[in-house]
């Protein structure tokens, strides 16, 4: 009897335990082992969040770049020589046109200002440019560089485009101005270089300006008293364009109303 309890506490009663405690540790592996919640905190509230979070919760990725240290030699994005794009003129957006500013006639004494053309009597003291040909033709005339003609107009009084009178009308020898130069400056600090070619009396339409195909700069002044109906029209061609002096392009003009 003695050795049957002997034998029950050396032998079974150790390997019942044993056997017990494997049985235990395996439930508590799985139950940090399960595929539902590897990774994931097991407290209830955190078992909430995770139940709630959809995809369009999950915070986004932010992939900018991290500030530059301070003193940090990090070139420049812009390659140089180019204009940043926040910084670069607007393509839908034209620059201002350049305009007729000033007109110089060497050999005739011709030097004046040159202002926009009114709907009435001619200015004094500044030759006009034509933008109309008639009430319906807005724009017809062009300016320097259009390739086009332009078309500037002014007095037969001196100090203005009287000099053309006076070869024209007073002198009878009009063919003495062919081949003179004609300077105009452009409010853009160009200088257009032209050569009289062709001239025109008793000129009564604008046929032949509003006709050019190319770049032309034409000059009219009157032939009599007001109201004399016949013009003299010089045609001159273009010859070369170059940059000019700012303060010679853009004189200030003074025009003066007269009668």
């Amino acid at each position: 009897m003695t050795s049957i309890f002997h034998l029950i506490a050396t032998r079974l009663v150790p390997a019942f335990l044993t056997a017990a405690g494997v049985v235990l540790l395996t439930a508590g592996l799985l139950s940090y082992a399960d595929p539902a919640t590897t990774g994931v905190a097991t407290s209830p509230s955190q078992d909430a969040v995770v139940e709630t979070l959809s995809p369009s919760d999950e915070p986004s990725l932010d992939v900018s770049p991290s500030p530059e240290p301070s003193g940090s030699a990090r070139p420049s994005a812009t390659p140089e020589g180019t204009t940043p794009a926040s910084i670069k003129p607007d393509p839908t957006k034209k620059p201002a046109r350049a305009l007729a500013t000033r007109v110089v006639v060497p050999a005739l004494n011709i030097d004046m200002p040159v202002i926009k053309g009114n709907d009435g009597y001619p200015y004094c003291n500044v030759a006009m440019y034509l933008h109309t040909a008639n009430s319906a033709s807005k724009d017809a005339f062009g300016q320097p560089g259009e390739g086009r003609a332009t078309y500037l107009y002014g007095h037969a009084r001196d100090g203005m485009f009287g000099p053309i009178y006076h070869w024209a009308i007073e002198k009878k020898n009009p063919e003495k101005m062919v081949g003179m130069s004609v300077m105009v400056y452009t409010s853009d600090f160009k200088l257009y270089l032209y050569e009289i070619r062709n001239y025109f009396l008793h000129a009564t339409s604008l046929d032949g300006p509003l006709a050019a195909t190319s770049e032309e700069m034409w000059l009219q002044t009157s032939e009599g008293p007001k109201g004399t109906p016949g013009k003299t029209q010089l045609r001159a061609t273009l010859i070369s364009v170059a940059d000019a002096d700012p303060k010679d392009s853009v004189p200030r003009a003074r025009p003066v109303k007269c009668g």
